[in-house]
This record gives C-alpha cells, sequence and structure tokens, in this order.
C-alpha cells in the first residue's frame, strides 16, 4: 500500500517537474529580460537592451583617429551628424590636406580652422569663426567647433549646447562630457568658434547632435558627491537626546 502511494506521489511530482519546464526562446543580440520583482516592479517580467557604455559613449560623434586627428574628426562629426554629409574622417583629412595649407598641416600635424573652411567650401557650406563669449554660446542653436587648451595640449572639441550652467560637448577623444561653465571658461581657447552652415538647396538637417530631453536629466555623480557627504555624527549629542526620552541614563567618562 505504502509503495503505491509513494509511487503516485512521486509520478506527481515527476510530472510537476515537466510540466514546469520552459523552452528557452531566441531573443534579439543583447536583449535580456530583468525580473521586476528584484528590482521593486511588478511580477512580469521586463524586456530590456543592454548597451555597452563605450557605444553610446560616442553615439553620434566620429571618434578619432589618430592622436592628432582631433579638428578632422570634430568637423567630420558635425558633418555628419549635423549636416548630413556622408563623408569620413579620412575623406576629411585628405580635403583639407588637398585645399587647405598643407605644408602647415605635415609641420604642425594637426588642422587649423582655416584648413577646415576651405574644405568645407568644396562641399558647398560656407563657414565662419567668431570671437564669443558665455552668454553667446547659451543663444546659438546650432553646434559649433570650439579649441580648447586642456593639461598643456591644443584640443578641439565640438560645442553642443548650454544649459543650466553646464556646458555639453562631443569629443573626438573622449566622448560625451560635461563641464561647468565656469570650468569651460578656463578651458576655451581664445573664445574661438567655427559654425559651419548648411547649403541654400539643403531644407531638412539630420540634427542629430542637439540636446535631449534625457540629457538634460542626466546629473553627473561627481558634482554631487561632495555636496551629499553627510557630517559625521555627532554620538554624545544622540545619546543626550536619548536620555530627554526616558530611554535610560548614560554616563561619559574622560579617556
Amino acid at each position: 500500500m505504502w509503495t503505491i502511494l509513494l509511487g503516485v506521489i512521486a509520478s506527481a511530482i515527476t510530472g510537476a517537474g515537466v510540466s514546469s519546464e520552459v523552452e528557452p526562446q531566441d531573443r534579439p543580440a543583447n536583449q535580456f529580460e530583468l525580473p521586476m520583482q528584484a528590482v521593486g516592479g511588478g511580477p512580469a517580467p521586463e524586456s530590456v537592451v543592454m548597451r555597452p557604455q563605450s557605444e553610446f559613449k560616442f553615439e553620434n560623434i566620429v571618434h578619432q583617429a589618430y592622436d592628432y586627428s582631433c579638428g578632422s574628426a570634430a568637423l567630420t562629426t558635425v558633418l555628419r551628424y549635423h549636416l548630413g554629409y556622408p563623408v569620413t574622417e579620412q575623406q576629411s583629412m585628405e580635403g583639407m590636406l588637398k585645399f587647405g595649407e598643407s605644408d602647415k598641416i605635415i609641420a604642425r600635424r594637426g588642422f587649423s580652422l582655416l584648413d577646415m573652411k576651405r574644405y568645407v567650401a568644396t562641399l558647398g557650406s560656407n563657414s565662419a569663426g567668431f570671437k564669443a563669449e558665455l552668454s553667446d554660446l547659451a543663444a546659438l542653436k546650432d553646434p559649433a567647433i570650439v579649441p580648447i587648451d586642456y593639461a598643456g595640449f591644443k584640443h578641439f572639441v565640438v560645442f553642443r549646447g548650454l544649459r543650466g550652467g553646464k556646458v555639453f560637448l562631443a569629443d573626438p577623444a573622449a566622448g560625451h562630457i560635461v563641464f561647468s561653465q565656469e570650468d569651460f571658461a578656463q578651458l576655451w581657447d581664445r573664445n574661438t568658434l567655427f559654425i559651419i552652415y548648411p547649403p541654400a538647396s539643403v531644407s531638412s538637417l539630420p540634427r542629430a547632435l542637439a540636446l535631449s530631453d534625457q540629457e538634460m536629466g542626466v546629473i553627473d555623480i561627481d558634482r554631487l558627491r561632495d555636496p551629499a557627504v553627510l557630517d559625521t555624527m555627532n554620538h554624545r549629542e544622540a545619546l543626550e537626546r536619548a536620555v530627554q526620552a526616558g530611554f535610560g541614563n548614560f554616563f561619559f567618562r574622560r579617556q
């Protein structure tokens, strides 16, 4: 009798195990299910897409190919992602060598704003360099190439916008970065900026370098860490409050 009963129970357990098996399903690359119960959500899982930080760090930015090619990478970033020119960094380098001051480019191992201007003209766009102030940047509607002097090195980056006291940059070497406007003012080389205008025949632009609402909501943890550190608790005051609340008697002894 007990043998039969145990056999029935074993069969039920085995059957339950078989019926609870779930066949694996194919998923798109880099997509996973996030168990919402584990993060304080509902019982149903939520599909999420995970991307490497290096991928979105350089989203809509041409990563400079060489240590001296920040100028060509910054220029190509504006041409491709703001104006829609299907050019590569290599093509921009070749164009500036051809139409720019090639001897000076080779001697200084880098490109100037004049080299950019001459090459851009061959594509059908006008461009101009300006002296500006931070107030001018705040009113600027389009991205601009700006030179900065960082740690003793001359470097070109793309200015994307100034919002809430923060300067958003597309850096060909570091990706998307943010400075306070005070820090940027110290780095900005001679308050120079270079703007490329779309050709008159183009009615719509990609404008992929425009600041998004999602970016505007991002807070740099490094800017909050120091103000967020709490002072060390005064344990004596805490104990005195406990005494006053009637939790007992405490005696302090000098060591």
